[in-house]
């Protein structure tokens, strides 16, 4: 885990807020949104967004049902200006966005074959955008890092979504602090991000409890706990059907919900998902299997409507 110490945030240098851009579609300072306008023009439509089951970090090397499925998911669309990742695997203390140029790959795991950590995805960074992100949004402020890199719950993942590694990829961290609503609240303020060009991915896992896991079960075959798989359909109706207050309040859903999310870091990417998902999108739930007991690599797409 990568700790920030907490900034003082300067309200003097920021300027004010043009009100009918507050709300839904995120709090930003005028000029900054002209700025990133001038950056990157819109586009006809919002760009698409996805919710990534990552699972093991040998899903990067690895040809599975998974791995072929995130092949294709950037294929029928037009080619992203930048990709904005949120990965489980960066929690912070504070907001941050890599500003880097080149990205490092972080081999953030212990005890898998050498192979994996000879992976390297070599996708350049965007100090340009990931100024303007950081300058467009208000509340929460959103400082730039320049240590940071791209984790496994970005690359190994990544490595088969854009193999070419040709887009631009910046990455956001999740303050361990806030609560569900909030990271599902900055979900919503970047969507204006879709309008660019830019394919926003939560990298993490819908049920993710590794204390759980039954390791002599085939990390192939699709099995889950009974509570495992309550708490998958819970999470595909709920999508599916664009509900997403009982996803943010996903506690009250009681014990089987404590032991499929022990702790919000791989269950708050997808809530910065379900923040950008826009009425006009196609939900397609993909890769819906459980594994070992206690893990989903259950995902899903937001694609707009032609």
């Amino acid at each position: 885990m990568f700790l920030h110490c907490p900034y003082v945030f300067d309200m003097n240098r920021k300027t004010f807020i043009k009100m009918g851009l507050a709300g839904t579609t995120g709090i930003f300072a005028l000029n900054e949104l002209e700025g990133l306008s001038k950056l990157l023009p819109n586009t006809e439509q919002l760009a698409p967004a996805f919710f990534v089951g990552h699972g093991s970090p040998m899903n990067a090397i690895e040809e599975n049902k998974f791995s072929k499925k995130w092949q294709t998911l950037l294929t029928k669309i037009e080619k992203p200006n930048l990709i904005l990742m949120i990965s489980a695997h960066w929690f912070t203390r504070g907001t941050f966005i890599t500003g880097q140029v080149k990205p490092r790959t972080i081999y953030d795991f212990g005890g898998f074959p050498d192979e994996l950590y000879r992976v390297v995805y070599e996708a350049p960074g965007s100090p340009e955008m990931a100024k303007k992100i950081s300058e467009m949004i208000d509340n929460p402020e959103i400082k730039i890092d320049y240590e940071w890199g791209f984790d496994h719950g970005n690359w190994s993942i990544m490595k088969h979504i854009n193999p070419k590694a040709d887009i631009p990829v910046i990455q956001l961290s999740i303050d361990y602090r806030e609560p569900a609503s909030f990271h599902y609240e900055l979900g919503k303020k970047l969507k204006e991000l879709r309008k660019k060009g830019v394919v926003i991915i939560g990298s993490g896992n819908l049920v993710h409890n590794l204390r759980l896991v039954n390791w002599h079960k085939n990390p192939e075959e699709d099995f889950g706990y009974d509570w495992a798989i309550e708490m998958n359909q819970f999470h595909v109706e709920n999508i599916k059907q664009r509900n997403i207050q009982p996803l943010v309040d996903w506690k009250l859903k009681g014990q089987a919900a404590q032991l499929a999310i022990p702790s919000l870091d791989h269950y708050a990417p997808m809530l910065y998902i379900a923040g950008v998902m826009d009425k006009k999108d196609d939900i397609e739930i993909f890769n819906n299997s459980l594994l070992m007991g206690s893990l989903s690599m259950t995902s899903f797409s937001l694609i707009p409507k032609s």
